[in-house]
């Protein structure tokens, strides 16, 4: 098991932290996610067998969280649908 810190781009919220938590949970070989807002990180614990970090990275990136100095107009747009998401199911 490995434990890494990935410096994400545009978390904003507890809505953008719990569809990162969520969707990160969902990929085989991710055993626990914590989400650092202060730092805007991810400290994610999975298996490095299973699941390089390169898809780690991919699905960040395609929820709208891309590791820092990758940010684009499409990942921050991204962000903002998945910050509403991420509020609206943690209400529910």
């Amino acid at each position: 098991m490995k434990t890494e810190a990935i410096f994400i781009e545009n978390l904003k919220c507890s809505g953008c932290a719990n569809t990162i938590r969520k969707e990160l949970l969902k990929l085989d070989g991710v055993f626990n996610v914590d989400i650092h807002m202060d730092e805007s990180s991810v400290n994610i614990e999975f298996d490095g067998a299973i699941l390089p970090r390169e898809k780690i990275l991919k699905k960040l990136a395609w929820i709208g969280y891309p590791e820092v100095g990758k940010n684009n107009l499409r990942s921050e747009i991204v962000s903002y649908v998945s910050c509403a998401v991420g509020r609206m199911s943690k209400e529910l």
